[in-house]
């Protein structure tokens, strides 16, 4: 069924990038001309785990598969049978099925067929076969049955070549010990040639007549290609990039031509997660047959989810929105240099509120939702499409915000039980990882506190602490982010991870894994630095608002009124402590706008002090929770709240001995930061380094 894609415009428009490499357009199957008519790219479209590069090869996939010859394939998913045999590598096993998905039917062309690929296949599976052991045979035929069928349907095909071959072997009196590779794929090759291949299918043999040490002959080429195979090594890659060229020979001689039953378009190979060593194996022989000056008329479109990788060295390089109507690509000297790296781009906000229109067509969810949901996940079109279904199947959609949506749960599929939001996600985005050693260091903002918490939260993990090294590898390797603000840098990731760490354990109040990691760190800055903005951080995350108020008050009168608002700025950042689903209005609002009960504690806070000084701590508790509720990327901006920000730091612009200025142009741009959906810009109202809008550097000074 065809998905509904957002922001993919570019690849799937009439004149989009499938249409002008394919020379088909997806919608409609008109004929379009090829953009580099003899020599197309390699398109390969690059993006962390949930930018959609998946979806985007299978909705390829869908669109074409009846119109041109198309096949998809998981270089990550391609795994050995339960006994691989001496005959199986990762590129043998995915070479028969792409040509198996190849040869499926189309409208109006005949189907291709696979001769080159074929022998070459049956060479290379002939070099485990033993006269004793005539199963392995009959196994390794059985599995290229579907590539050999293209030339020979019949049923029983299969055991006649066996049964042939294994006659021929016990003629040759070959040694049943050790098989010589070379003598056993000579007399599979020659079966097979008398017993499948038409005569003039049998020409096709002679493609290998340029293989090393062939001198000329075709199955002297076969022979060598097996020998090659068993001995491994670079011999035995040599030999499989023969295998692959043996595919795009045979799609090309089934392009060649304007015979009757012609062909529309281009053949479409699909590769996902390319950027694997199997991906690399499947490509670059391409690439350098391209470089070589021989032309195909074959399309590639892979995935990567690392940018920079070898493989990529010498691409063009290009954002989506770029190739919308023409590549701007150009093939340089360099083998990689036949790369058109296309990277995915974030949904916008628009697109977020088209995904919450088609799952709650009836428009109930708050109208800032889309603009919520858009800054928790940035964009990331996997976040964005669960967290509508989510949405679209609450039962009280009206006061939602991003935070709930994590904690519901949502059905995805009929034949599946609902599964909760942020597991979902995580399962999704960080697959087969230690979700619980990354939620502890989750918590941590650079490399120096990640050690720490590795040492003192994860003994079992690690006893120096190089855990906090691993992951971090790791993280970088599947193209996340990792920055001296937050070792996860990432803002959906991260709120995934601590989501995790607070109500993995399922008990509140106590909320003791997360309580522990968080306090682990308040221990660590006060031993470092007293009561310094990453101190006053974790008191937040744990509760205590208090100490931070009362540190606010007693530095604001400090010359440098710039690293004071940083330091707000900073502490308010902290992950509110929430209770598991909550629902009703968000009790830091009545603290902003001034209509809390006071408690005992900050009454507490209040005793001792003077009427100015009790006035100003009163206005700096009520800016700080305006602030930490604003900047809350699982809350919703709240206009009030945003107008009583304003006032507050108007008033202490006034109270300030030196810092007028710089507090009044917080009063200023702060709110239009957070109308615009901008995190709070550090000085207030400075760009951010792309001119994009102000979000700048996190405050808060170094790591511990």
């Amino acid at each position: 069924m065809e998905r509904e894609l957002y922001g993919r415009e570019a690849i799937f428009g009439d004149d989009g990038l499938a249409a002008r490499l394919t020379g088909l357009t997806p919608h409609g199957s008109r004929r379009v001309v090829c953009e580099h008519r003899d020599d197309p790219p390699v398109a390969v479209l690059t993006g962390g785990r949930g930018m959609g590069k998946t979806a985007v090869l299978k909705q390829l996939r869908h669109l074409y598969r009846e119109i041109t010859p198309i096949a998809l394939v998981d270089c990550e998913a391609v795994l050995p049978p339960a006994d691989p045999g001496p005959g199986w590598t990762p590129v043998t096993a995915v070479l028969p099925e792409l040509a198996t998905q190849l040869t499926a039917r189309v409208h109006a062309a005949r189907p291709v067929q696979f001769p080159r690929l074929s022998l070459g296949l049956v060479a290379v599976a002939s070099v485990s076969w033993r006269q004793e052991d005539e199963s392995r045979a009959q196994r390794d035929l059985q599995s290229l049955g579907p590539v050999l069928a293209t030339l020979d349907s019949r049923s029983d095909a299969a055991t006649g070549w066996v049964t042939k071959v294994l006659t021929k072997l016990a003629a040759a009196a070959f040694d049943s010990v050790a098989p010589v590779a070379g003598l056993v794929a000579e007399a599979t090759v020659e079966t097979v040639l008398e017993e499948t291949f038409s005569r003039s299918q049998r020409r096709s043999a002679q493609w290998y007549g340029t293989y090393a040490h062939a001198g000329g002959n075709g199955r002297v080429g076969l022979r060598q290609l097996a020998v090659d195979f068993e001995r491994g090594g670079d011999l035995r890659r040599r030999a499989e990039d023969r295998l692959v060229l043996a595919l795009v020979a045979d799609l090309v001689q089934a392009y060649r031509g304007v015979a009757r039953g012609a062909r529309r378009g281009r053949p479409v190979l699909l590769l996902d997660n390319a950027h694997t060593a199997l991906g690399r194996h499947l490509v670059e022989p391409l690439l350098r047959r391209r470089t070589d000056g021989e032309r195909d008329q074959i399309a590639v479109f892979a995935s990567s989810r690392v940018r920079d990788h070898a493989g990529l060295s010498h691409a063009v390089r290009r954002r989506l929105p770029e190739v919308a109507h023409a590549s701007h690509w150009a093939r340089g000297t360099e083998v990689t240099s036949g790369i058109l790296a296309v990277g995915l781009t974030s949904l916008d906000a628009a697109h977020v509120r088209s995904a919450l229109d088609r799952h709650d067509p009836r428009g109930r969810t708050p109208a800032g939702l889309a603009r919520g949901v858009h800054r928790l996940t940035g964009g990331r079109p996997l976040g964005v499409e669960l967290l509508a279904q989510a949405a679209g199947q609450a039962p009280d959609p009206g006061s939602l915000v991003p935070g709930a949506l994590l904690d519901s749960t949502v059905a995805l599929r009929e034949d599946r039980s609902p599964v909760r939001v942020a597991e979902e996600l995580l399962e999704r985005l960080l697959p087969g990882q230690r979700l619980d050693v990354l939620s502890v260091l989750a918590a941590a903002h650079g490399e120096g506190s990640a050690r720490l918490l590795a040492t003192t939260r994860l003994r079992g993990q690690s006893l120096d602490g190089d855990v906090a090294l691993r992951v971090r590898d790791l993280l970088r390797a599947e193209d996340w982010q990792v920055g001296p603000e937050h070792f996860v840098a990432d803002p959906l990731l991260r709120a995934l991870l601590l989501h995790r760490l607070r109500f993995q354990d399922d008990d509140p109040p106590y909320y003791a894994v997360w309580r522990a990691v968080h306090e682990t760190l308040r221990s660590a800055y006060a031993a470092a630095g007293g009561s310094g903005p990453h101190r006053l951080y974790q008191d937040m995350v744990l509760g205590g608002t208090e100490a931070c108020v009362t540190q606010l008050r007693v530095q604001f009168a400090h010359p440098d009124v710039t690293q004071w608002i940083d330091a707000l700025r900073f502490i308010a950042s902290a992950p509110f402590p929430r209770p598991p689903g909550g629902t009703g209005p968000d009790p830091r609002r009545a603290v902003a706008l001034g209509r809390a009960v006071t408690t005992d504690e900050e009454r507490a806070a209040l005793a001792g002090l003077d009427e100015r000084a009790a006035e100003l701590h009163l206005q700096l508790r009520r800016l700080l929770h305006a602030v930490w509720l604003l900047s809350d990327p699982l809350a919703l901006p709240d206009e009030e709240v945003i107008d009583k920000m304003a006032h507050e730091l108007r008033q202490l612009s006034g109270r300030h001995p030196t810092g007028h200025a710089e507090l009044w142009d917080a009063a200023t741009h702060w709110p239009r930061d957070l109308r615009d959906w901008r995190a709070l810009s550090m000085p207030p109202g400075e760009p951010g380094p792309d001119g994009s809008g102000p979000y700048g550097r996190r405050a808060g000074g170094p790591d511990a």
